[in-house]
Formats: structure tokens, C-alpha cells, sequence
């Protein structure tokens, strides 16, 4: 390489101090210097620009971390810095087509072969001592599952937080369209190439536009307009609903799973958006016996990154420590750690995901009540879904930015169980206080005059003065082949304690709008098509349920 390494300057100095002090890190070991826009050949001759921070003394390992969003002084700070001043060799490589790294753009397509060809260049140079830890967070971290796939035998360990592995199935989550986390992703993305005022300004003074985007149809040419045909992938993603066209596997990390054997971390939030392929990551490298962390704290995905940095970068440097330099120190009491909401809300230690719970099963009745004991035959209700007036989102686990009125994560949701639109059950007060810890099921005895229709199902608690805030929800995509008869619901997990004197309300509705697309009603692609026609749905109570994974009291 021609460049040259160059002293840590003021400003790095500066940020790595403040993320320290805001992360609540272990003190600096060493200094580092930093070798600015090294270059890295692909296979198909493009070249990935990165920056090799280099501790001083001998390193304790290599932590590659790959990222489309660039590094300015405090990205730098947080995800090669916060290491380099504790004796890691960071390599922070920017994603092709991203920040003068060479070839087009392409999100999430082309991250296996370059992972791949990353580690071949890792390995020919003199200072790779042979041993490697991938890194990252939200797309950073699927770049970090890209190195999993075909696990290279330098791969020591990966620290993976709030990230997807299969990207067709997070964007068609329940089997429709994610719109609000793909639009604003897509738009964002488009201004990240601009000095980070600017483009703070350029997002935010469009919070109108993206507004309309969202509340228009078609939706292919209402986001090409609103990012002025900046963003070729988003055609892409709205357009290819078949998750088993080949164009969707080139996303499909899942395989890293079924192959890696090193120590694998894993973290994520209760309220993130990729909540359910966090969970299920864990669990495939647990049963099959890798040594895998998880920990789940109560953050949205913008939180994780902020305020769940305190919780996520202490850890993971433990974990590097442990891992890549070989500290012998363990530093998890249990392979699980979740944060409990609700009342006397805090942390757990737990053996396995999921824990060993008993069910607890509540059955909506007639008069919006949710009991101990079923309906009756008979005990019918229903409700009417206008996809020209969609059901609008209250909080909830996705992923959102920037979206007037539209917030992630846990919210007062009140105002939802009185629209008449969804239909709402809330249980008596509770005599004891329920904690819930696992993945909530409902099942619904649906009918409705239209096939094409979708279901969203909410759990939610209800304080002593009426005050409903929202706990897991649930979302499915039906249709002329869908099985008739009661609808199975499995809800987002949740680690939550219902308060003694509390109760537990279910909500029912036809969607969930912005947070997914609505369903038109006609069968007509969404991506393509205005008309709608609206679903008059009925729900039999007898042959409905809920079924919450309860915890066992102590000594039980």
C-alpha cells in the first residue's frame, strides 16, 4: 500500500474521548494511528476503499467491520475507534458504490463474495496475524453475516447487533410490504453522500413529502418521485413479492447459520424491527450447540444505536476480549440476557432462549371483554377494513426515522382500541401481577367477504386510569388461499410484566398502516395499482383464543 499511516489527530482523539464517556467504556489502553483510504480488489476488478486503525504495540486481533453509511469522526468513534484505543486492529471498509468505494450501489446484494474477497486481502498482508472478528450493527451487521456464510478458518468470533440475515423476508415481514422502514431507508440513503448538516436538513425538511409518499398509491411511483429516482433498488424490493425468485437469495444469509461454528453474540431490542430474525438466529446456532450470547433490551432500532449503546459496546468488547484476544475471562453469568418491561422492569439471566413457561390462555368475548372462560357458540363480531382509510400505526417493533406521526417502540396506543375499525377485548384487572416472557399466539375464528385481506393483532396493557400502551403485535397476509377457519397469529416475543391491578387488552384490525402497506382489497399489485375495494370481516369468538407463555413462579 502507498499510503501512509498517520497519528491519531485531535478530532479522532476528541470523539473516541466523548463516545467513551457516553458509552460507559473501560478506560483507553493505547493510542492508534490511522492508514486513510487503503484499497481492497474484488474479484470483478472494483476496488473497496477502507481505513486500517492500527493500535500501538502488539494487537490483540483483527474486527473487520463493513458499512454503506460511510465513517465520519464519530461512526469512526463508535465502530473502529472504541477498539483501537483498547488494542484491536480495526478495518473499516465502506460497502461498494458507498463513499469512493468503487461499483454501483446495490443494498445487501453483493455482500457475500466481497466479504469474501475482504478476508483474502486480510490475509496476504503482514500485519494479519491470523485471526479476524466481524462486527456490526443493523446493515453493518448483515455485512458482519455475510462473513459467516462461508466461514473462513481465521473467523474467530462475531459480535452481530439488530440485524437481519435474510433480507426478503424481513422487507415482507408477515407477507406484505414493510413501507415505512423501506421508503425512509431508501430516501435517507439517497442524502447520505451529502456533510452531515445538509443532509440532516435536506431529511427532515422533506418529513411533508415523505408524509404524502407513504399515503399515496401506486407505491412504485409515488417513491420514485419523492427520491427523484435515486433509488433503484427500492423498484426492486416492491416490485419482487415471490421470495423464491433467485433474485432474493443473493439476500438470503440464512446458510451462516447452519455453517459457523466460532462464538457468535447476537443483540437486539424488543422494539427493533429485526426482532423476530435476531431470535431466530440465536436459536438455530444454540441448538446446534455453538457457543452463542444473546441479549434483548427494551430499545426501537434508533435507540439501540444511542442509549443501547451503554448496554451493547461494553459487552461486545467483552466478548472480544474473551474471543479474539483470549482473555480466559467469561463474562456472562448466563448465555441469555433480556430486559424485563413493565412493572419492577430490569434485567434477567436466563439459560435459553425461549425460557420453559406454562400457558396462560384468555378468550375474547361479546361486550369487548377478555376472560378466563370461552364464548359461547354463537358469540359473533366483526368489523369493517377500508384500505382508502387504512388502520394507522401506534408504535410498535420497525424500523422508522423520520415519518411524521408515525413512532416506533412502545407508545400510548389508546386511541386504536376506540376506532371503529378495530375490534378491542380488555381483560378484568389483574389480581397478580403476569409476566410474559416468550412469543404471545392468537388464534381468531376469521371470516370475510373479501379474500384479500390481512390481519394485525395486538397485545397491549391497560393502566388504572385507562391508559393503553402497547406490548407485542402480530401481522399476517391472507388470501384466496389461505386456510379457511381460525387464523394462527404468532405475536413479536416479548419479555413483559403485566402490573397487578393492570389488565391485558387484545386488539384486532385489518392492518397497520404506515408500518406495512395496506391490502388493496383486489388482489392488484400494490406496487402498481390504485384500486381498492374494502373487507367486511367477521370473528367467531367460540373458536378464538389467546395463548400468553407465562412464567412459573419461583420454586415452581
Amino acid at each position: 500500500m502507498n499510503q501512509r499511516a498517520r497519528d491519531r489527530t485531535l478530532g479522532r482523539r476528541l470523539a473516541d474521548l466523548l463516545w467513551t464517556k457516553y458509552a460507559r467504556l473501560p478506560a483507553s489502553r493505547n493510542d492508534y494511528s490511522v492508514t486513510r483510504d487503503v484499497r481492497i480488489p474484488m474479484r470483478d476488478g472494483v476496488e473497496l476503499l477502507a481505513d486500517l486503525l492500527e493500535p500501538e504495540g502488539t494487537a490483540s486481533g483483527t474486527i473487520l467491520v463493513t458499512s454503506p453509511y460511510g465513517y465520519n469522526m464519530v461512526g469512526a468513534a463508535m465502530t473502529g475507534g472504541m477498539f483501537a484505543c483498547r488494542g484491536y486492529r480495526v478495518v473499516l471498509v465502506r460497502c461498494r458504490g458507498t463513499f469512493g468505494s468503487g461499483g454501483t450501489f446495490e443494498p445487501h446484494m453483493r455482500d457475500v463474495d466481497d466479504a469474501a474477497d475482504i478476508v483474502a486481502w486480510m490475509r496476504e498482508r503482514p500485519w494479519f496475524d491470523g485471526r479476524f472478528a466481524a462486527h456490526g450493527y443493523s446493515s453493518v451487521g448483515f455485512a458482519a453475516w455475510a462473513s459467516l456464510v462461508d466461514p473462513p478458518p481465521e473467523l474467530a468470533t462475531a459480535v452481530i447487533a439488530c440485524a437481519p440475515h435474510d433480507f426478503g423476508a424481513f422487507v415482507y415481514t408477515g407477507g406484505a410490504f414493510l413501507l415505512s422502514t423501506m421508503v425512509e431507508w431508501s430516501f435517507v440513503t439517497t442524502k447520505q453522500d451529502k456533510p452531515i448538516l445538509p443532509r440532516m436538513f435536506a431529511v427532515l425538511s422533506s418529513r411533508g413529502r415523505i408524509r404524502k409518499a407513504l399515503a399515496a398509491l401506486p407505491l412504485t411511483g409515488a417513491a420514485e418521485k419523492l427520491m427523484d429516482g435515486k433509488a433503484p433498488w427500492y423498484r426492486e424490493w416492491v416490485g419482487r413479492r415471490d421470495l423464491g425468485d433467485p433474485w432474493w437469495k443473493r439476500a438470503d444469509l440464512s446458510e451462516a447459520l447452519d455453517r459457523v461454528r466460532v462464538p457468535v453474540l447476537i443483540q437486539g431490542g424488543w422494539q427493533d424491527g429485526f426482532l423476530r430474525q435476531t431470535l431466530a438466529g440465536y436459536t438455530r446456532l444454540a441448538d446446534r450447540g455453538v457457543d452463542a450470547g444473546l441479549t434483548m433490551g427494551p430499545w426501537t432500532h434508533a435507540q439501540g444505536g444511542a442509549e443501547g449503546a451503554r448496554v451493547l459496546l461494553p459487552e461486545a468488547l467483552a466478548w472480544f476480549d474473551e474471543h479474539l484476544a483470549g482473555s480466559g475471562a467469561r463474562h456472562r453469568a448466563m448465555p441469555v440476557k433480556v430486559f424485563v418491561s413493565g412493572g419492577n422492569e430490569g434485567w434477567r439471566d436466563l439459560p435459553r432462549w425461549p425460557p420453559v413457561t406454562d400457558e396462560r390462555i384468555l378468550y375474547p368475548r361479546s361486550g369487548g371483554l377478555l376472560a378466563a372462560r370461552p364464548a359461547g357458540t354463537g358469540e359473533v363480531t366483526g368489523f369493517t377494513y377500508d384500505p382508502a382509510r387504512p388502520t394507522p400505526t401506534y408504535g410498535g417493533a420497525f424500523v422508522t426515522q423520520v415519518s411524521p406521526g408515525v413512532t416506533a417502540g412502545y407508545t400510548d396506543d389508546s386511541a386504536l382500541a376506540s376506532r371503529p375499525d378495530v375490534l378491542a377485548f380488555t381483560s378484568d384487572p389483574l389480581t397478580t401481577e403476569v409476566e410474559v416472557v416468550g412469543s404471545p399466539v392468537v388464534e381468531l375464528g376469521h371470516g370475510s367477504d373479501n379474500p384479500f385481506a390481512d390481519l394485525f393483532v395486538r397485545v397491549s396493557e391497560v393502566d388504572a386510569r385507562g391508559r393503553s400502551r402497547n406490548v407485542g403485535d402480530g401481522f399476517v397476509r391472507l388470501g384466496p388461499s389461505a386456510p379457511q377457519g381460525v387464523v394462527r397469529v404468532e405475536l413479536d416475543a416479548v419479555a413483559h410484566r403485566f402490573a397487578r391491578g393492570n389488565r391485558i387488552r387484545l386488539v384486532v384490525a385489518g392492518g397497520s398502516h404506515p408500518r406495512w402497506e395496506r391490502n388493496l382489497g383486489t388482489g392488484d399489485d400494490p406496487a402498481t395499482s390504485t384500486r381498492m375495494l374494502p373487507s367486511h370481516r367477521t370473528i367467531d369468538l367460540s373458536v378464538s383464543r389467546v395463548v400468553l407463555p407465562v412464567t412459573r413462579p419461583p420454586g415452581a
